[in-house]
């Protein structure tokens, strides 16, 4: 008898659930405006996956709007058992925001470096004399988090948000992000706003130089450099794929907003068109599927970034006290999972 295991019953509904969230949430990405406001929202939790970002405020939005929370807008988000060891207890009435967690499983192999070798334990079996066991992302479940508004206990530590003047920038993020356009292999010059036909900044992937007018405020010259950065890490033609421009515009100023985001700047300058007209670019993707995918680059792109900066930092959403890594630290970067409705999606691990 095989004692393979089997999702817990109940799930494709939960599954189904989510994605018909999911799909709604993207779905009304209609407009710049709106998108900006998703990926503050993604700036404030980049430990989450663009999707896992967009079901949580999806449904706090939800709660908010029949009074179950007091405010908006989501702060911080853990799991049932995550608020207990912070000397936190879910308040007696308030449902969990469902999202995706993935599922894993054990796989052993004699030989690692042969990736046909590995098999698949079975629920208790133990590997052979000299097996390497390691565990794998197999699919996605559905889990629970609360928002810290549906907590109460034990006070959690305040989070660091900088205050700026209008037209002023982090401290050390100008620097930080020259750093890591110097490490990239380019170099970094100013240049007068008339040599560059209008533009705020110019990289110039042949020559590896990147420009960025000198006759901006500070806060306008960092926005810049990170959309530039942006460029440099997504769209480099001599290691990418061709991009849709209008996207690739649309990925280097949504980077450059979360990086901007995450250090308490203001974003309503940023300006991004509308989704409808980027999103249906793409041959054989649907809108939902390009915002998804772009949502999820912007993301990683930005926390790769950030997490190179040694700047003070706005909270990522998780709370004080939780290392989130340890949770996925093992798990496989990717595994494709179906849904119920017989679509599949790459989900990863590390970002769920």
């Amino acid at each position: 008898m095989s004692t393979k295991p089997v999702p817990h019953q109940g799930w494709d509904t939960k599954l189904d659930e989510i994605h018909k969230d999911l799909v709604a949430s993207v779905e009304s990405l209609v407009s710049g405006e709106k998108w900006k406001r998703a990926l503050e929202f993604a700036a404030r939790f980049r430990t989450r996956s663009f999707n896992n970002t967009m079901l949580i405020c999806w449904q706090h939005e939800a709660a908010y709007r029949r009074g179950r929370v007091p405010e908006p807008f989501p702060t911080q988000v853990a799991g049932f058992k995550q608020w207990q060891a912070l000397g936190r207890r879910v308040l007696a009435g308030q449902a969990g925001y469902m999202i995706l967690a993935p599922r894993t499983a054990r796989f052993s192999t004699p030989e690692p470096t042969d990736p046909g070798s590995w098999r698949r334990l079975e629920r208790g079996e133990r590997p052979r004399p000299g097996e390497v066991v390691r565990p794998r992302m197999i699919g996605v479940r559905p889990a629970y988090v609360w928002d810290v508004s549906q907590t109460d206990g034990a006070p959690l530590p305040s989070l660091p948000m900088p205050h700026l003047l209008s037209g002023e920038a982090p401290v050390g993020l100008w620097d930080g992000l020259a750093d890591v356009v110097r490490a990239e292999g380019y170099r970094l010059t100013a240049a007068d706003g008339s040599l560059l036909g209008g533009a705020n900044g110019v990289t110039d992937f042949g020559s590896r130089v990147v420009q960025v007018r000198s006759d901006m405020d500070a806060a306008a010259q960092v926005k810049t450099l990170a959309h530039e950065l942006a460029h440099i890490r997504l769209h480099d033609p001599t290691t990418d794929a061709a991009i849709h421009r209008g996207i690739g515009e649309v990925e280097a100023e949504s980077v450059a907003l979360i990086i901007g985001a995450a250090h308490g700047m203001d974003t309503s300058s940023y300006t991004i068109p509308y989704v409808s007209t980027w999103a249906t670019s793409v041959k054989e993707r649907t809108p939902v599927e390009v915002v998804q995918e772009a949502g999820e680059r912007v993301r990683r792109a930005a926390v790769a970034i950030l997490n190179l900066l040694p700047t003070s930092q706005v909270g990522a959403g998780a709370s004080p006290g939780l290392d989130r890594s340890k949770i996925t630290r093992n798990a496989v970067p990717t595994a494709l999972a179906s849904l119920p409705n017989g679509e599949s999606h790459r989900v990863d691990a590390r970002s769920l």
